[in-house]
């Protein structure tokens, strides 16, 4: 199957991805999932906590454990929301504008070496079938819960 299905290959390739971002941020005292968040929140103005996880695609339980894991390391802080006192604003500190960088520069290393191995057309094609997978999985054109199950 490994070498026949769509899904293995994607599995397979993000499973390795993810293990090679986390040992590198291993090195930094942190994990993958720090890093995305680091560079999801501007640098500037902070962003609003309700639109972390969905920017991340990440549930609020982890979104919530990544969050305090970052408060502890020093990381972020959170202040009151100025235009809406009910919700609260995610800035980084100093330290967390440094690991941003940090971040950002192995994004950036990763996606220079594979384009140095990788031709910009096979790349362009890679983008255009992941954008595909992810309309169809949006549009519910896979599985749709409205059509029945016909393998039961």
């Amino acid at each position: 199957m490994k070498d026949k299905t769509i899904d293995y290959a994607l599995r397979a390739t993000w499973q390795a991805v993810s293990r090679m971002y986390n040992e590198e941020a291993s090195k930094y005292g942190a994990s993958m999932s720090v890093g995305f968040a680091l560079l999801s929140i501007d640098k500037d103005n902070g962003i609003p906590s309700t639109a972390l996880g969905p920017q991340m695609g990440m549930e609020p339980t982890s979104l919530t454990r990544t969050l305090k894991s970052m408060e502890e390391k020093g990381l972020i802080v959170r202040k009151k929301n100025p235009v809406d006192g009910r919700g609260v604003l995610i800035h980084l500190t100093k330290l967390g504008k440094e690991k941003r960088e940090l971040s950002r520069d192995r994004v950036l290393k990763f996606n220079d070496v594979v384009r140095q191995h990788v031709s910009e057309e096979k790349l362009a094609h890679f983008m255009e079938v992941a954008g595909t997978i992810n309309e169809l999985i949006a549009d519910k054109l896979i599985f749709n819960p409205d059509e029945p199950d016909t393998n039961k």
